[in-house]
């Protein structure tokens, strides 16, 4: 599982020039499922997500996470993520799980953040989507538990 986490100030998320998901102060998450990866990957990754510390604190240090903070969450699923690059000038993707599984996953991923206490907008699995966002700082992780 590969996501990118971007800061922002607002981001939102548009299939058809409909916005289906948006939120103000928080993390955009591009997310990447893997052919390997599975329930116990998800549960990891959402948590680390929930701990990461790179909002500002009053002396300007990142020591704030996002239920510091009350930040929102928008979740995008984006397989070319998982995108092989090695050979040639045309990405291979077949590191990326395939759906329907890789939509369930996923869905388990935002049920986590959820759970976690988060509130969390999304995209649509699967759909071209248009992705609009403020970058703070700019402030962008990829995080990789492998």
């Amino acid at each position: 599982m590969r996501v990118v986490i971007q800061r922002v100030n607002h981001a939102q998320v548009k299939i058809d020039d409909e916005i289906v998901g948006k939120i103000k102060r928080g993390f955009l998450l591009l997310v990447g499922i893997g052919q390997e990866d599975n329930e116990e990957v998800i549960a990891k990754t959402a948590k680390k997500i929930a701990k990461m510390r790179i909002f500002e604190d009053e002396e300007g240090k990142t020591n704030l996470s996002l239920a510091d903070v009350k930040a929102q969450i928008l979740s995008v699923s984006q397989f070319t993520l998982l995108a092989d690059t090695k050979k040639g000038n045309r990405p291979s993707f077949v590191n990326a799980m395939r759906p329907p599984k890789a939509d369930e996953l996923w869905q388990d991923f935002n049920q986590e953040l959820k759970q976690l206490g988060f509130h969390v907008e999304t995209g649509h699995f699967g759909a071209d989507m248009k992705v609009e966002l403020e970058n703070d700082g700019p402030f962008t992780i990829v995080l990789d538990l492998d």
